[in-house]
C-alpha cells in the first residue's frame, strides 16, 4: 500500500511469492493465505495497468485456491474457508476490472461445467460483477 504504483518495480518476484502462498495450507486458520489474499488485492489495486499480462498466471492461481478450499477436508473453520473464498471473489472481480472483462469471458466455460456449488456461487459473482 505505501508503494502504490512503484510495486510494479517488484511485481515478478511479488508473483512467485503470491503464487507460492496461495499453492499451500498453512494450518486451519490460514492466516498466510488471508494475509497473502490482502496482498494480492492491493497489488492489483495499485497496479492495475500491469495486471492484464499476469491475467493467466493469477486466473490459474486463484481458481486452484477456490477448488481446493472448497474440497479440502481439514481442520479448516467454515469461516476461515468462508474468508478465503470471499477474498478470492473479491481478487477475481479486481483482476475482471482491470482487464476489461475477460476474466468473466475466460470464466464462462468453468462457470457452466462446475458442478460444485460453493465454486460455481464465487464465479457468479464474478459474472455478475460490474
Amino acid at each position: 500500500s505505501r508503494l502504490g504504483i512503484l510495486i510494479v518495480r517488484h511485481l515478478k518476484r511479488l508473483e512467485r511469492v503470491i503464487l507460492g502462498y496461495l499453492e499451500v495450507s498453512d494450518g486451519p486458520e490460514e492466516e498466510a493465505r488471508l494475509g497473502i489474499l490482502e496482498t494480492l488485492q492491493c497489488t492489483i489495486e495499485h497496479a492495475w495497468p500491469r495486471m492484464p499480462c499476469r491475467l493467466p498466471v493469477l486466473l490459474k492461481a486463484l481458481l486452484r485456491l477456490l477448488w481446493d478450499v472448497h474440497t479440502e477436508r481439514g481442520p479448516t473453520p467454515e469461516p476461515v474457508r468462508a474468508a478465503l473464498l470471499h477474498r478470492a471473489t473479491q481478487c477475481l472481480i479486481l483482476l475482471d476490472r482491470c482487464s476489461q472483462g475477460q476474466v468473466k469471458v475466460l470464466l464462462e466455460g468453468v462457470h457452466s461445467s462446475c458442478g460444485e456449488q460453493r465454486v460455481r456461487e464465487c464465479l457468479r459473482k464474478v459474472q455478475e460483477s460490474s
